[in-house]
């Protein structure tokens, strides 16, 4: 079974840590995610710098840049983590934008992931329709999961669709703004919450956008399976590196 799937079935509230590929550093990718397995993280989101990202805040932009900077590419990602199932169990998430994977080709870039071990991935710039169409027999074929956003303006109709189509758990946007850290979630996000946990969907939901503590992070997983951090982890590294990894998740799960 895909080790999302694996995940989801466990009984907790999931912590899953996004972060920029090559960043730090451009050898920080595979160390990074040594030590957030060892610190008790639940699943990664391995971000694929891009030069245009339209659902990132500033820090994530920043990190894209420098990543690119740096030097990383889609064959650069996919040759650090040859190796990396024979040091990590973890569920592992490639986090991108559709244009490098379609000039990597789609069912190449599907064959590699499924041949370095990844299990699913986030493309917040392929519209759902477009996949279910065109693209979902190749990510099945190569047992990867899609896993869509949604939003608090996300149509009730659309959420279903979504649902309907997806086969892991789905990426529910606190807000409609761009990633980012911030202190703690208003009245209209926890009944956002609320609404699409009462909405019985089959498919779990799983919060990103503006987790950045424990406090932000019990909110989200109220009424959801977990919560996604990004922003924060990556201001985490730039101030404290990436040896220190365990003290930022501790703060997270207590």
């Amino acid at each position: 079974m895909n080790r999302i799937k694996l995940k989801l079935q466990e009984n907790k509230k999931l912590l899953s840590i996004y972060f920029t590929a090559g960043y730090p550093s451009i050898n920080d990718t595979v160390p990074i995610i040594q030590n957030l397995e060892k610190s008790g993280a639940d699943m990664i989101e391995i971000g694929l710098p891009f030069s245009d990202p339209l659902a990132d805040g500033p820090t994530i932009q920043a990190s894209s840049t420098q990543a690119l900077k740096n030097g990383m590419t889609s064959e650069l990602l996919f040759d650090q983590l040859k190796d990396i199932r024979k040091s990590v169990n973890l569920p592992l998430i490639i986090m991108g934008y559709f244009n490098p994977m379609l000039q990597y080709g789609v069912e190449a870039f599907c064959k590699k992931c499924q041949e370095t071990g990844i299990d699913g991935l986030i493309i917040p710039d392929l519209p759902v329709d477009v996949y279910h169409e065109e693209y979902k027999s190749t990510f099945v074929k190569y047992g990867l999961l899609n896993v869509f956003l949604i939003t608090p303006q996300t149509s009730d109709e659309r959420i279903h669709f979504i649902d309907s189509v997806s086969d892991g758990f789905i990426y529910m946007v606190s807000s409609a703004s761009t990633t980012g850290a911030q202190l703690g979630f208003d009245n209209t996000q926890t009944q956002y919450f609320k609404r699409i946990a009462e909405m019985n969907l089959k498919n779990p939901q799983i919060v990103g956008f503006g987790i950045s503590n424990n406090e932000t992070f019990t909110q989200a997983t109220k009424h959801t399976k977990g919560a996604i951090i990004g922003s924060a982890f990556i201001k985490y590294l730039k101030g404290n590196g990436i040896n220190t990894i365990e003290n930022f998740v501790k703060t997270i799960i207590g």
